[in-house]
Order: C-alpha cells, then sequence, then structure tokens
C-alpha cells in the first residue's frame, strides 16, 4: 500500500526523491503519512483538495480489498 502512495505522488511532484510514506499503527489502526517537499505540497493537495481526495479514495480501495482500514494523511 506505500508503495501505491508513493508511486502516485512521485509522479505528480517536481522533487521525487523528497517523497517519504510512513507507516503508523494508531489505535489499531493503518495510518500512511505521506511526506513531500514544502513547494510540492499544493500539487500533492490539488485545488481544492481533489488530487487528495482522488488519492485517499484509491487507499479506500485497496485497503478495503485487503480487509483493513488505512487512513491517509499528508504532512510537512
Amino acid at each position: 500500500m506505500t508503495q501505491l502512495v508513493e508511486v502516485i505522488a512521485k509522479a505528480l511532484v517536481d522533487d521525487p526523491d523528497a517523497v517519504e510514506v510512513t507507516e503508523v499503527d494508531r489505535d489499531g489502526q493503518k495510518v500512511l503519512e505521506l511526506h513531500v517537499a514544502d513547494k510540492d505540497m499544493g500539487k500533492v493537495i490539488g485545488k481544492q483538495g481533489r488530487i487528495a481526495k482522488a488519492i485517499r479514495t484509491l487507499v479506500k480501495a485497496d485497503a478495503t480489498k485487503r480487509d483493513e482500514h488505512v487512513v491517509l494523511e499528508i504532512v510537512d
């Protein structure tokens, strides 16, 4: 799942080397933290959050297929 988010994020940003996805377990739920360069934050979020919402939809679909609950957080 982390690879999915990483591939998508690297395709969107100008600095793909700064993309990092970490998986954290919080209260029995998986949380994927997406880190990108400050200048690329807008590209990952998109206008009115559309890109972020689309990425979260893909993560949710993949998690549902695996019978898991996963949350994506975009952090700086």
